[in-house]
């Protein structure tokens, strides 16, 4: 199966991850020729492919998309599995640190999890095949095409992967707010980790949570009682990168 990308950050990023097959290329007739445009084409040729320019209405026969004039037509996003994660991370001689996603169901919220990932060295990130969002081309857009960097493996069954990463010694923090959770910056999260964060308006399912060896939540000092999703886990992924950088001076 074939997909389309959109947007100028999610086609650069792609063209330059470089772990897809690209078949075309669309750009909008008048679109202006920024230094990121010279970047995609220059990469598309690399890839084998021309640019073609289309009428921008063609574009926005797409769908309700912010196509930004720039359109690719490429495989399907290449899912990892959970042991491509952990050796990634003995590759870069890392504790690995993953991101596991409860039934997150929102585009927006994932993709701007997934663009926090990557910023921060996360070596893999973990979603549920059924009942949650994959990786579409709305959740590259909304990473701003970080996911294509990043190694992302679809689980049956979030219980079952977290059983697995606990036997390979990865402790597993949820991000809950209850009363026996810890302050994400008292806890310790600068060895082998992997958060998970839950769905929105519905946090952790109970197996899940019961799973995880320790929870986590955020202080509430205003009148709201929750963040959304992606604000809460970007906020302890950066802890544990400050925690893992500490730890090595």
């Amino acid at each position: 199966m074939r997909e389309i990308l959109y947007g100028r950050n999610a086609v650069h990023e792609s063209l330059r991850a470089a772990r897809r097959r690209p078949y075309r290329l669309m750009l909008a007739e008048g679109v202006r020729q920024t230094d990121v445009i010279g970047q995609i084409v220059f990469l598309a040729e690399q890839a084998g492919i021309q640019a073609e320019r289309t009428e921008r209405r063609n574009l926005d026969h797409l769908g309700n998309i912010h196509h930004q004039g720039v359109a690719l037509e490429t495989s399907e996003y290449p899912y990892s599995s959970l042991a491509d994660i952990l050796a990634a991370a003995r590759s870069r001689n890392e504790a690995p640190l993953l991101l596991l996603l409860d039934l997150l169901q929102d585009p927006q919220n994932v993709g701007s999890l997934l663009r926090t990932a990557e910023a921060v060295g996360v070596h893999g990130v973990v979603i549920q095949r059924r009942r949650a969002v994959g990786i579409t081309p709305a959740v590259v857009h909304a990473s701003a095409g970080a996911v294509e960097h990043l190694l992302v493996a679809q689980v049956t069954n979030l219980v079952d992967a977290i059983g697995w990463l606990k036997a390979q010694d990865v402790w597993v923090a949820g991000l809950e707010a209850v009363r026996k959770a810890q302050r994400y910056d008292q806890a310790d999260l600068s060895g082998p980790l992997a958060v998970v964060v839950g769905s929105e308006g519905q946090g952790l399912r109970r197996l899940v949570r019961e799973r995880c060896d320790f929870l986590l939540q955020l202080p509430m000092l205003g009148r709201v009682t929750s963040l959304n999703a992606a604000v809460a886990g970007s906020v302890v992924l950066y802890e544990a990168l400050r925690q893992r950088q500490a730890a090595q001076t």
